[in-house]
């Protein structure tokens, strides 16, 4: 491997870490049937985001890629709900799940 391959994969690695220190997930359950709104059931970031989410592609459960919602979702206590100023979006974003569902 030459100087500049090794710099390269150096530099590569250092932007993977760096994106990574700032990776963050939530996940989400709702059950019509027993819970009023949408509960947080876990949060992470970090590796451990990395990790929540290369388990739900492993489960085939559905990813929304939105920081700004992430961001928010993040600040909730696991097994709370979600307040109501985000039950708008929330509902569209498990519509459009629901509606895959629904195709498969």
């Amino acid at each position: 491997m030459t100087d500049k391959q090794k710099s390269k994969k150096f530099n590569d690695s250092q932007e993977n870490e760096k994106s990574l220190r700032h990776k963050k997930a939530a996940a989400l359950k709702y059950d019509p049937k027993t819970d009023s709104a949408p509960v947080v059931t876990a949060r992470a970031s970090g590796i451990a985001a990395k990790k929540l989410l290369q388990k739900a592609r492993e489960e085939n459960i559905p990813i929304e890629n939105n920081e700004d919602l992430v961001e928010v979702l993040a600040k909730i206590n696991i097994g709370d709900e979600i307040p109501e100023e985000l039950y708008k979006v929330i509902a569209e974003i498990l519509s459009f799940v629901y509606e895959l569902e629904d195709l498969s």
